[in-house]
């Protein structure tokens, strides 16, 4: 079965959160609204933040809020910030070591087309299309559907 980890489901819910507010929004505020535990928005903002999708803001009005807009931000950029190359197998990973069968492995190239399209699809795919509910200051905020099952 091919799934991404909960931390990068969390994330989109955590993103699909922060593309619909205002301004800046605390980790805490984050929590709040998207029902995910503190530490893990926390530990999500930083991943992201290092990725270049998030950005943090010091101060009295500090907090997160997106590097640019939700249009602009793909799935395949969220994912790959938390889970690396997208790629069905080891193998297909850029950089991957090799396995001790890659010389004579029939199947190696099989899967190229199917991560090329996933690839394809993810990128396809904008932030502002997560959710049942548009992106913009009316939009209501709730909770969106986990993606993936534990």
């Amino acid at each position: 079965m091919i799934r991404m980890s909960k931390l990068t489901d969390y994330a989109i819910v955590v993103l699909a959160h922060l593309a619909r507010a205002d301004a800046t929004v605390t980790a805490q505020e984050l929590a709040r609204r998207s029902r995910v535990p503190l530490p893990t928005v926390s530990k999500l903002c930083k991943e992201l933040s290092r990725a270049g999708l998030v950005v943090s803001h010091r101060g009295r009005r500090g907090g997160y809020s997106l590097s640019r807009g939700p249009e602009a931000i793909s799935m395949a950029q969220v994912v790959e910030a938390l889970e690396g190359p997208i790629a069905l197998t080891v193998c297909g990973s850029p950089g991957a070591e090799p396995c001790g069968i890659e010389l004579s492995c029939i199947a190696k190239g099989t899967w190229d087309p199917v991560s090329r399209a996933v690839q394809s699809a993810l990128r396809a795919l904008p932030l502002s299309e997560i959710g049942p509910f548009r992106v913009g200051r009316d939009a209501p905020v709730t909770a969106l559907p986990v993606l993936s099952s534990p």
